[in-house]
């Protein structure tokens, strides 16, 4: 059971946690051990609220499929357990970023100093650069 919010839960069977082997450098047990997590999660079978499934579906990442599935790879530490909890924690911060509302920016317009600084150090900088120019006798 994973805990989203406090009225938002995802049961066991929503989340299809698959063990494979890590990538990178070789070691002792590269080859043996299957220590990085695959955490496949569908949005649109999911018992999420339709506000969450939205969302979710409504935002272009690289980690979610055209079928509406995220895709998360863990391989970051050594032992399969501590993948599987970054995998699960790494799912719940994305699920939670996606509902998160966005403040409206309210259109703003640079004062009117701002703009006269801007002008006078334009003015400056152009002052200086043709000082750099040819010498003329």
């Amino acid at each position: 059971m994973l805990t989203i919010s406090n009225n938002v839960e995802l049961a066991d069977w929503e989340i299809e946690i698959t063990a494979i082997r890590s990538q990178g450098a070789g070691g002792q047990n590269v080859n043996k051990v299957s220590s990085a997590i695959h955490l496949r999660f569908d949005i649109k079978r999911s018992t999420l609220p339709d506000f969450y499934k939205e969302r979710l579906l409504r935002i272009s990442d690289h980690r979610i499929t055209k079928d509406g599935v995220i895709v998360i790879k863990a391989q970051q530490f050594r032992t399969q357990e501590k993948n599987r909890e970054d995998a699960l924690q790494r799912l719940k911060e994305f699920i939670q970023a996606a509902v998160v509302q966005q403040k409206a920016r309210r259109a703003t317009r640079p004062t009117m100093g701002s703009k006269r600084r801007r002008m006078d150090k334009k003015t400056q900088r152009g002052n200086t650069k043709s000082l750099r120019g040819k010498v003329d006798h």
